[in-house]
C-alpha cells in the first residue's frame, strides 16, 4: 500500500459454514456455504441479542443455511428479520425464516435500480437482484429498530444497491455494514443497479460516524471501520485517476480500460470490473470530465473532454 495510513485487505476468515460464532456479546454470526469470487467464503448472517433476537441478512435461497440459523436460535424467539439489501446472496432466505418464526421483516424497500435503464440496457436484466422481496416494515435513514437489550439505527448507504442500508448499534460502537464495506475486497458498484456517486457519499457518511467496529456481509469484521473506510475512499479516487490517466493517451472502451487498470485480475471478475469502471465513467461524464457518444453504457467508447 502507498502510505502508512492505508489499511490492507484481510482475507483471514476461518469460520466454517453452519457454525455459530459469538463474536461480541449479543452478536453471533453464521456463514452460508455459498463461496464464489463475489461472495468470498460465503454470506454471513448475524443474530443480534439473546432470548428475543433479530436475524440480519438471512442469506441466499438455502434450506441448509435456514436450518443452521434456526438451530442457532433454538429456544429463543426471533422478533425481527433485518435485511441490508436485495441481492440474491442476502435476502431470498428471508421467506423461510419468516415462515418458521413469524417475525416481521425490516428493510429500506423492494429492489430498485439507482437510475432508469437506458434503452440499450433494457435487454440486460440485473441477474443478481431479488425482485420478489418486499419488507413488512420499510425503514428510512435514522429510524430505530429495537428489541430486548439491543437497538439498531438505520443508516442509509446507497451505492452498491439503491436500497442498501447499514444498521448501527451506537451503544456498542458497531455497525452491520452489509456489502457497502468489506474487509476482504472492495465492493462492486455496477450501474444501473449501483451508483458510484451514491457509493462515495455513503462512504463519507460512514467514515464520519463514531462506530468503529464493522460487521460485513462477507468476510471478517473490520476493527477500525472509519479509518478503513477512508482507505476505500482513497482507493476509489486512485481508480478514477487511473481511468483518466489511460484516457489521456486516447479514447478507449471499457475492456481496454479494465486491461490497463486491473493488472492480474481473476478472469471471472472481468465483467464486474467493467461495471465498476462504468460506474466511475458515469460520474466523470456527469461532471463533464469525460465524454462519450450517447448514454454512458457498458459498450461505449470514452474520451477526455
Amino acid at each position: 500500500m502507498a502510505d502508512n495510513d492505508d489499511v490492507p485487505f484481510n482475507r483471514n476468515f476461518p469460520l466454517k459454514p453452519g457454525v455459530v460464532e459469538e463474536v461480541r456479546p449479543g452478536v453471533r454470526r453464521v456463514l452460508c456455504d455459498n463461496p464464489s469470487p463475489f461472495t468470498f467464503t460465503g454470506t454471513v448472517s448475524y443474530i443480534v441479542g439473546q432470548g428475543k433476537v433479530a436475524i440480519i441478512d438471512p442469506g441466499p435461497d438455502s434450506e441448509a443455511h435456514a436450518k443452521a440459523l434456526l438451530d442457532a436460535v433454538k429456544g429463543e424467539t426471533v422478533t425481527h428479520i433485518v435485511v441490508t439489501h436485495t441481492h440474491r446472496d442476502h435476502s431470498p432466505n428471508t421467506a423461510r425464516i419468516k415462515a418458521a418464526t413469524g417475525a416481521a421483516v425490516y428493510a429500506e424497500g423492494p429492489h430498485r435500480a439507482s437510475r432508469p435503464r437506458y434503452e440499450s440496457e433494457k435487454h440486460n436484466p440485473e441477474s443478481g437482484a431479488d425482485r420478489d422481496f418486499v419488507p413488512d416494515v420499510r425503514v428510512a435513514d435514522g429510524d430505530v429498530i429495537e428489541g430486548v437489550g439491543w437497538r439498531l439505527e438505520a443508516v442509509a448507504t446507497p451505492g452498491h444497491t439503491a436500497n442498501h442500508m447499514a444498521f448501527a448499534w451506537p451503544e456498542r460502537k458497531l455497525t452491520f455494514v452489509g456489502d457497502h464495506v468489506m474487509g476482504w475486497s472492495t465492493s462492486i458498484v455496477a450501474p444501473p443497479d449501483g451508483s458510484m456517486v451514491d457509493y462515495m457519499a455513503s462512504l463519507d457518511r460512514l467514515a464520519a460516524r463514531d462506530e468503529d467496529l464493522y460487521f460485513s456481509g462477507h468476510g471478517p469484521e473490520i476493527l477500525e471501520g472509519p479509518r478503513y473506510t477512508r482507505f476505500l475512499i482513497r482507493h476509489r479516487k486512485a481508480r478514477e485517476a487511473s481511468i483518466l490517466h489511460r484516457l489521456a493517451k486516447g479514447a478507449g472502451d471499457i475492456p481496454t480500460l479494465v486491461r490497463a487498470i486491473y493488472i492480474g485480475i481473476d478472469p471471472r471478475l472481468m465483467t464486474a470490473a467493467g461495471y465498476s469502471v462504468l460506474a466511475h465513467l458515469e460520474d466523470l461524464v456527469a461532471r463533464g470530465v469525460v465524454a462519450t457518444d450517447g448514454d454512458p453504457v457498458i459498450g461505449g467508447t470514452y474520451r477526455l473532454v
